[in-house]
């Protein structure tokens, strides 16, 4: 009995032992339940306000238009921008299928843009573009009711540079559409109907024409706010930089402003308004920082335009000449010889110029190209068709 007893109590030392004792069991501390995890913050895109979301602009990609608060009414991106948002004007404008183009700028409260003499203007960061296009259903009426929303582009200037977003509208709400969209149209264009497929860039695309590359370093920049493009009437009749001014909304202003003339303007000369249309249609890529860089071509509205680097009696590199066997960009007094109204007025893939952004011919610019190309000395250059 007694070797028993002792077995049992060995048996129970042991035991005790390996599960650390009776004694240090008894010593631990009993912990409080850990709280519970904090919820993930409230996205800036959430935020419920009357005005401009400055904070969602400024760090998130939200997924509808209106959760930035531009407008008055979200669903009317043509009018009514919220406080520090204003319509802006151009004297001449880049061509997307005959689209109306409602522009807007909005500036952070207290900051200005910085007048640049032939560049795009310098925007503060929190600077905010805002382009909708709207598609009308015939070419020759405007107004709200002729029109079919279609996209509203962002450029937003973050810390880290300029963002562009892509919105596709679905009724009344435009939802961010970062791969692009195609919208088929219709519409009545001079007594004719024409069908066609309307393309919503991509994000990748509108990087395409917004970039500029400057000693290996690539940067997204604002293509239209420029002296030249902007220096005209407002939408209330005043001069539009001279109300920037006034309103603070501009650092300085020189008494002489360069004008880029509009295509329909019929008081300016064939070169002027052909020079203007160049300059906002393919400018941005033709020139020695653009995408387009490696054509040798450059279209600014401020380069000598009887030059071989404006495309006088210069063969482009890479390009066949297309079903024509055209061999010069610009032939001077020869517009059916010369390679640049050549890639306006076709729409294959190979030849179309703007390479995207189209799906139409703008016939108006086209038939001012050649006019002012035939006007030109045919002498000048010394290339002959």
């Amino acid at each position: 009995m007694r070797t028993s007893l002792k077995l049992k109590s060995l048996l129970l030392v042991l035991i005790l032992s390996g599960c650390g004792g009776s004694n240090e069991q008894a010593n631990v501390p009993i912990l409080p339940p850990s709280p519970p995890p904090e919820p993930p913050p409230a996205s800036a895109c959430e935020a419920t306000t009357s005005e401009v979301n400055w904070t969602a602009l400024q760090t998130e990609n939200c997924e509808r238009l209106s959760q930035y608060g531009l407008f008055v009414d979200p669903a009317q991106p043509t009018r009514d921008p919220n406080t520090n948002g204003r319509l802006y004007l151009l004297t001449t404008a880049l061509f997307s299928d005959y689209a109306s183009k409602y522009r807007f700028l909005f500036l952070p409260p207290g900051s200005q843009v910085n007048y640049e003499e032939q560049e795009a203007f310098s925007f503060p960061v929190g600077s905010v573009l805002v382009k909708t296009f709207a598609l009308p259903q015939d070419s020759a009426l405007s107004g709200a009711h002729n029109e079919r929303l279609i996209e509203t582009r962002l450029l937003i200037h973050r810390e880290n540079g300029w963002v562009a977003l892509p919105y596709l509208w679905e009724g009344e709400e435009a939802r961010l559409a970062l791969a692009g969209a195609r919208v088929d149209h219709q519409m009545t264009h001079r007594d004719q109907t024409l069908t066609f497929t309307y393309e919503v860039p991509s994000q990748p695309q509108c990087k395409l024409c917004h970039q500029l590359n400057e000693a290996g370093v690539t940067r997204i920049s604002p293509i239209g706010l420029k002296a030249h493009l902007l220096n005209r009437s407002d939408a209330t009749g005043q001069a539009q930089l001279e109300s920037w001014l006034g309103d603070g909304w501009l650092d300085r202003l020189p008494e002489a402003i360069p004008t880029a003339a509009a295509l329909e303007d019929e008081a300016a000369s064939l070169t002027a308004r052909a020079k203007g249309y160049l300059d906002i249609n393919c400018a941005h890529c033709h020139r020695a920082e653009g995408f387009a860089s490696i054509s040798g071509l450059r279209l600014g509205f401020f380069q000598d335009h009887t030059q071989f680097s404006y495309g006088i009696c210069k063969q482009p590199p890479g390009y066949d000449g297309g079903a024509a066997g055209l061999d010069y960009d610009i032939v001077p007094g020869h517009s059916g010889a010369s390679i640049l109204p050549y890639r306006m007025s076709h729409l294959e893939a190979k030849d179309r110029m703007p390479p995207i952004g189209r799906a139409l011919v703008h016939e108006k610019a086209v038939d001012l190209i050649n006019r002012w190309i035939d006007a030109m000395d045919p002498n000048l250059g010394g290339c002959t068709p």
